[in-house]
């Protein structure tokens, strides 16, 4: 099965918020074959928890504003460490950097294809992209 064109719009929208809002190692996975209950996950680094924070809530304006879209659970915001938003089709994880490194997602999910997004990081102040 392969991700129809309309959800990679959406993942790509998500992708460029997060960018934005200088999220890291902006990363999707295809994850159809191997669950049900939804299509890709896209994972996104933040350095801090207000970085989060600004992250998640520039995901989910932009999808609002460009696609009518909002998701249908967000877990984690209480302690913005890992902020899970739900939009059936795809998972958005944004995840403070130790949290990234820590559960590592990718290792989890890499015999998935990964899905090319042509987003354009924003290099941080400290170099650091």
């Amino acid at each position: 099965m392969t991700v129809p064109d309309a959800v990679i719009g959406h993942v790509t929208i998500a992708a460029e918020a997060a960018a934005d809002k200088l999220g890291t190692n902006i990363v999707a996975f295809d994850v159809s074959e191997q669950l049900a209950i939804t299509d890709v996950f896209l994972i996104v680094s933040a350095r801090n928890e207000r970085q989060v924070g600004a992250v998640v809530d520039a995901v989910e304006e932009q999808l609002i504003k460009q696609a009518d879209l909002r998701p249908v659970r967000r877990e984690g915001d209480r302690e913005n460490r890992w902020v899970l938003l739900d939009y059936i089709d795809f998972v958005v994880h944004v995840q403070h950097t130790e949290e990234r490194s820590l559960y590592n997602l990718e290792r989890l999910w890499k015999d998935c294809p990964q899905i090319e997004l042509d987003v354009q990081e924003i290099a941080s102040e400290d170099g650091e992209e």
